[in-house]
């Protein structure tokens, strides 16, 4: 199965995937696509030896690009780590059932427009939450609305900063994702 993972920042969890999958027989990951020219994830994949492509706004809402790029790639599914742009629907369309997406917080709570990265972190700290943690869940037109596959909690203390929340959820990230990922692999194979 060739994958592509979408991802607009920094790109430790699209890394993270890279090495895990490196000497994988049934998961290739055959292309990082960021809609940012400048996201860091592009050298990280690219040092990895991982194809990578930009969508800006209009081309990732244009369907004669998108789908002749992944085409290209032979991708059978989308991950999104750390991806903000809305998926069109033309994607979901042609990958129903094959986008998952990472959030940064236990959804439903903390989800929905504008709740990425640092935003979350700072929502789920003014709160007062006792825990937070990571949620993948399936991709669809709604933002962060789609089905939980899977979510990992970390206890927080009201000491804790909005950095140390974003590190307690970071670590969960590292040492889980790759294996939701690999899991849901599986079952779409299966």
């Amino acid at each position: 199965m060739n994958i592509a993972i979408f991802v607009s920042g920094g790109g430790t969890n699209c890394e993270n995937l890279i090495n895990y999958f490196a000497d994988s027989e049934s998961v290739h990951c055959a292309l990082v696509v960021s809609n940012k020219p400048d996201a860091y994830a592009l050298v990280r994949a690219s040092r990895l030896g991982v194809p990578t492509a930009v969508a800006p706004k209009a081309d990732l809402h244009n369907p004669d690009v998108m789908l002749p790029l992944l085409q290209k790639y032979d991708i059978g599914f989308i991950v999104l780590a750390g991806w903000l742009p809305l998926i069109p629907n033309f994607l979901i369309d042609a990958f129903p059932h094959k986008i998952i997406n990472l959030h940064p917080a236990l959804l439903p709570k903390y989800g929905g427009k504008g709740m990425w990265g640092h935003h979350v972190h700072e929502a789920v700290k003014a709160a007062g939450e006792t825990e937070t943690g990571m949620t993948v869940h399936w991709v669809t037109p709604v933002c962060d609305a789609g089905e939980i596959i899977a979510q990992y909690k970390v206890a927080l203390s009201p000491s804790d900063t909005v950095d140390d929340i974003a590190e307690k959820e970071h670590q969960l990230e590292m040492k889980y994702f790759p294996k939701v990922v690999e899991d849901i692999l599986k079952n779409a194979a299966e």
